[in-house]
């Protein structure tokens, strides 16, 4: 699915971040890292909170303690540096207007655009809440 394709581009882009996944952090070979079962969790876990996320945009609450749970466990339990959040949604981006070309509008880069930066916002204030102290300081 979408969600293996963007998450397998996103390790040959920036292959530093397979530090943080031990099942696949020496393969290279991208078709071998999409069939990784852990790979493949994740990346339906970050599409099962994306969608809520979509599923709640009214609701600005719901959408805080999603991402707030997201930010926390990333930077307490799995130590991740946050401007990986910022790689992956802009790689996630660039499949989604390729995957979608022909009904990927401006108007919906915009949405999804904004989309990213939602995201980033809400994740590196968890990150601050829970005193991490490397969080970069540039925005989107």
């Amino acid at each position: 699915g979408i969600s293996c394709l963007f998450s397998g581009r996103f390790f040959v882009n920036f292959p530093s971040a397979k530090q943080y996944f031990s099942q696949f952090k020496h393969m290279e070979d991208p078709l071998e890292m999409e069939r990784s079962l852990q790979l493949r969790k994740h990346a339906r876990r970050v599409m099962g909170a994306i969608n809520t996320v979509v599923e709640n945009l009214n609701d600005s609450e719901k959408v805080s303690s999603v991402l707030a749970l997201v930010g926390k466990a990333h930077a307490l339990k799995h130590k991740v540096e946050p401007i990986y959040f910022k790689k992956l949604t802009g790689v996630m981006l660039e499949v989604i207007a390729e995957e979608y070309a022909n009904d990927f509008t401006p108007e919906a880069h915009g949405a999804w655009t904004k989309m990213k930066t939602l995201i980033y916002t809400h994740v590196t204030a968890a990150y601050k809440e829970v005193g991490w102290a490397q969080y970069p300081t540039a925005t989107l």
